[in-house]
């Protein structure tokens, strides 16, 4: 099927599925919430409000890369800081697994509070073939699919779900979105939290922050190419 004929089809899924309602999208910054957001966009026009929630948990430069997005496609995305409600749900919590699940719920959470500022009903997702497929196989929960609580009081739109990442990439392209949000390196939805072995601080996922920028600055001083490049804490003392 053409790009052009699986677009059409997108947007009237995203049509039926909304409806007359007001509707919310979840926004990371990467290609596949963005691409869901656009999609939502040309489909429901000012009836979706593009959200982005800072964590409090994601690497440097992520709220610079969500500006420029919102200027260079003109999706007047709203950001929201919610770090006290995220580092409040992680105390305590060393288990990866826990906290995927945690950040997936507190995420529903700010978006339910949001949603209510715009009476939204509906909260689309740029959910696609692998987070749920990974989720349901018990390979990892996805904070967007297995993270989620099972009381949510909105109903979620993934029109991206039945697609993989080259085919929502080949989507992108199609209908204008920027390379450099294409080829973003992907973050994973709880960020740094996944980067920090034991319980998640703010100290700790300062440190985690500034070596991950060293990092990838090394990596590319060195004109390495690479896909993805991490620092990651580990809960033990060391001399040097």
């Amino acid at each position: 099927m053409r790009v052009a004929d699986i677009v059409e089809e997108i947007l009237e899924y995203l049509k039926k599925e909304v409806g007359d309602n007001i509707a919310i999208s979840a926004m990371s910054g990467g290609v596949d919430s963005t691409t869901a957001t656009l999609l939502a966009r040309k489909a429901l026009g000012n009836k979706v409000v593009p959200i982005f929630v800072d964590t409090g948990l994601l690497p440097e430069g992520e709220i610079e890369h969500i500006k420029a997005l919102s200027r260079d496609l003109s999706l007047f995305i709203k950001i929201v800081d919610a770090s006290d409600e995220f580092f409040s749900a992680l105390k305590g919590i060393t288990d990866p697994e826990r906290k995927r699940k945690v950040i997936g719920e507190t995420f529903i959470r700010v978006f339910e509070r949001v949603a209510s500022e715009y009476r939204a009903k509906c909260l689309i997702q740029g959910t696609i073939a692998p987070d749920w497929i990974e989720s349901r196989g018990g390979i990892k929960s996805h904070h967007n699919v297995g993270g989620l609580p099972k009381n949510i009081h909105l109903k979620i739109v993934e029109p991206l779900r039945d697609f993989y990442k080259d085919e929502v990439r080949e989507i992108a392209r199609f209908i204008g979105i920027p390379d450099y949000v294409i080829n973003k390196k992907p973050i994973p939805g709880p960020a740094l939290a996944v980067r920090v072995l034991g319980e998640v601080t703010r100290e700790k996922v300062e440190i985690v922050r500034k070596a991950t920028k060293i990092v990838e600055e090394e990596i590319s001083n060195a004109r390495i190419d690479f896909w993805q490049a991490f620092a990651v804490l580990l809960p033990i003392k060391t001399v040097g």
